[in-house]
């Protein structure tokens, strides 16, 4: 890909409305120049509409990262805005700011954030809401994003950190007219008549935002819905980039044990030649938890340091449960006080991340006792809300911080705060990290937390992932819970092709491929085929270590480039209706093509888009556009390899190591094929980011490959092409 300027003002200083208007969206009205519209240019084919007084706590406020200046390039000339801007409408009531953009007939609109749920947004009332439930169908979540993105090929993110609402096309301003012919006629005779879904004449986004006097709306252009995300990401900062070990397999241990079980666990794994990277600790590891010391318990971990030492000698990176509310025991409970909020939750103080103070002390407090002690990883639990629920564990929405920010505010944003204060702690020490979160928001892109949830249905965890495409966001469909030897297999499948392969066994004292019952592995009871079990379960994670390379490749153009690893089908084939509704498909990569199944399926449907694809196990070619019947036994899961693909997958290793290097086998599947661009550093440090990075260019020229090799990064290989190989002509 070449990459075009994203040419950012400096400071985001921008052009004026009226030069804009005359380039790109018409002159803005004399009215609602009065009113307090502006509308001006903040990069290349990036706008901000503002409308009234924007409020001072905004996720753009808090961002994590500037804008990336370079732009990932796209197929041809970037589109316009769909409307004029005499077609935005905005007012400021008692209540709050509204605002409303039109919608064409047959636009698609997606994103709103990671509910599982939801797939396809139009024609809904969609809440802006954090809950720990992202099964609503209100579009409540861990990460309710106000951003969407159009088949027309555009993007539109609301700046704020109110539960606002969108109504996608579902209302119509009188102010812009109607039609009849849209109302159909007679007489309703039943309440399924009456209340019928209706299309309004004059179709609208209106947005619905509360308290606030005004706001800042961007909008993306395109042309296509995947480069109006590419844009939201780079403008987000960036996608982050994980390190290498973050892409291998993640365990986390039972939450009764001590230091020296969790060792025997761990060790266990490694006599087993079960792939792991990073071993977990739950609330146990702590002194008190709910609310938190953040101190390592002395009973249970006597010696904190040379467990560390002892773990990360055997090859673990080491990831701490925890959640933000802090227990009067704690060393850091004196500190915070005066920058806490007015509530407590569990008894623990609630600290205002609002304030760069309160991310010092929490920061340093960290950085101090863990991170320099070897800690590179953290779950950070409980950063969610129960808007809904009769008896809620956390803060009111009234409440009061030092900051000046209310806790309805609060609640949207402290999941992202949280995340940014304890990533500052750990790149003070030049140390990659890729953890677990509980709940996120908007430009969340550049953090390299995964949110993960307690509810555990395998359909809407594979929803998800296609979700998580649209906004900047990651998602872990974790293996926590099976009810039989099939659906372990089957879920463990769907982890693999996702951001985080995670086993979350914290109630299980073994691991689930020695017995998947619960209160049996407890007892000490192992199933009579827990061989059999763990050769399957070891091939499985062993076929995630093997896509470590093109996966890190793929966050690599997620960072540099704003492309998601993790997209819906709709994404890659914006022009293709059959995709519009696919939400249990989903794209890997530039080239895979994933159908998970689900217990007791034998078959499903897959539907291949236009050109060839090749089924991963069996290389038998197919042409699309088609829908085909697929059958895989229960260790396998439907994985097509789009033709023209050079795929790099890797000898598995049972962990990455600081000096791993990857033996590399690179398939060619058809003729001709794309160069692919394998991406490397020392994947554990920022160091890349001073220019320390390779560029491996994987190319098949006539009857054998060639590699090239380019860049600032001269550590140890990590990659080595030991095998080139080609699959149909």
């Amino acid at each position: 890909m070449n990459a075009i300027s994203l040419g950012l003002c400096a400071g985001l200083a921008c052009l004026s409305g009226a030069a804009l208007a005359a380039e790109t969206w018409g002159q803005l009205s004399a009215h609602q120049k009065a009113a307090g519209l502006k509308i001006e240019a903040v990069a290349t084919e990036v706008w901000r509409l503002r409308a009234g007084q924007p409020e001072a706590f905004t996720p753009a406020h808090f961002r994590t990262a500037p804008p990336r200046t370079s732009m990932a390039a796209h197929s041809g000339t970037a589109a316009h805005m769909p409307f004029d801007a005499a077609d935005v409408r905005f007012r400021i009531t008692g209540r709050g700011t509204v605002v409303d953009l039109p919608l064409q007939p047959g636009e698609q609109i997606y994103g709103f954030g990671l509910n599982t749920v939801l797939f396809k947004m139009n024609g809904r009332r969609v809440t802006i809401r954090t809950s720990d439930n992202p099964e609503s169908i209100q579009n409540d979540s861990h990460a309710p994003v106000p951003f969407y993105v159009s088949s027309a090929g555009y993007g539109v993110y609301v700046d704020t950190a109110r539960c606002a609402s969108f109504y996608t096309g579902n209302a119509a301003p009188a102010d812009r007219g109607s039609d009849t012919k849209t109302e159909g006629t007679g007489i309703a005779t039943s309440t399924e008549e009456l209340y019928r879904p209706r299309k309004p004449g004059s179709s609208a986004m209106v947005i619905d935002i509360p308290s606030a006097r005004g706001v800042d709306v961007y909008f993306f252009a395109g042309p296509t819905l995947l480069d109006a995300v590419r844009r939201y990401n780079l403008f987000s900062g960036g996608g982050c980039l994980p390190p290498l070990w973050g892409l291998g397999v993640a365990y986390r241990g039972f939450g009764g044990f001590n230091a020296r079980e969790s060792l025997e666990l761990a060790r266990s794994m490694r006599a087993d030649k079960m792939p792991c990277d990073v071993w977990g600790l739950e609330p146990g590891w702590q002194s008190h938890a709910y609310s938190c010391s953040f101190t390592w318990s002395p009973e249970r971990f006597p010696n904190p340091d040379a467990f560390i030492e002892e773990m990360r000698h055997d090859g673990f990176h080491l990831s701490l449960w925890e959640h933000a509310f802090v227990h009067p025991s704690s060393p850091l409970y004196k500190p915070l006080q005066p920058h806490a909020g007015d509530f407590l939750v569990w008894n623990g103080l609630v600290p205002d991340f609002a304030s760069e103070e309160t991310r010092r002390l929490f920061g340093d407090f960290h950085d101090r006792t863990l991170v320099q002690k070897g800690i590179d990883g953290f779950k950070l639990d409980e950063c969610d809300n129960q808007p809904l629920s009769p008896e809620p564990w956390s803060f009111p929405e009234g409440s009061a911080f030092p900051s000046g920010m209310d806790g309805e505010q609060m609640h949207a944003l402290i999941g992202e705060l949280y995340q940014q204060t304890l990533l500052g702690a750990l790149k003070k020490n030049n140390v990659r990290s890729y953890g677990l979160v509980r709940s996120s928001h908007a430009l969340a892109a550049p953090l390299p937390f995964v949110i993960y949830s307690d509810t555990y249905d395998h359909r809407n965890y594979v929803r998800g992932i296609c979700k998580s495409g649209f906004g900047g966001l990651l998602w872990t469909p974790e293996v926590r819970d099976a009810g039989s030897v099939e659906e372990l297999y089957r879920r463990t499948q769907t982890a693999i092709f996702s951001a985080q392969t995670l086993i979350n066994a914290w109630y299980l004292r073994h691991a689930p491929w020695k017995q998947i019952d619960r209160d049996k592995s407890n007892r000490n009871e192992f199933m009579a085929n827990q061989d059999e079990v763990t050769a399957a379960m070891r091939r499985l994670l062993r076929l995630r270590m093997s896509l470590i390379p093109y996966l890190y490749s793929a966050f690599a153009d997620y960072h540099f480039q704003g492309t998601p690893p993790f997209r819906a089908m709709v994404m890659d084939y914006p022009d293709d209706p059959a995709t519009y509704d696919i939400d249990d498909q989903y794209m890997v990569g530039p080239s895979l093509l994933v159908a998970p199944l689900f217990t007791g399926q034998q078959k499903r449907s897959v539907y291949l888009p236009k050109g060839d694809w090749y089924d991963m196990w069996t290389l038998e070619k197919f042409t699309g556009p088609r829908k085909i019947e697929v059958s895989k036994g229960i260790e396998e899961i439907p994985v097509f390899v789009k033709g023209g693909t050079l795929l790099p997958l890797a000898k598995p290793v049972d962990f990455v190591g600081a000096k791993t290097t990857f033996d590399v086998t690179v398939t060619a599947f058809g003729s001709p094929t794309t160069p692919f661009t394998l991406y490397e550093d020392d994947g554990v440090s920022y160091d890349y980011a001073q220019g320390k990075q390779n560029r491996l260019g994987l190319s098949w020229d006539g009857d054998k490959g060639a590699v090239t090799r380019s860049g600032g990064y001269s550590g140890p290989a990590r990659y080595r092409i030991v095998e080139w190989k080609r699959v149909g002509n």
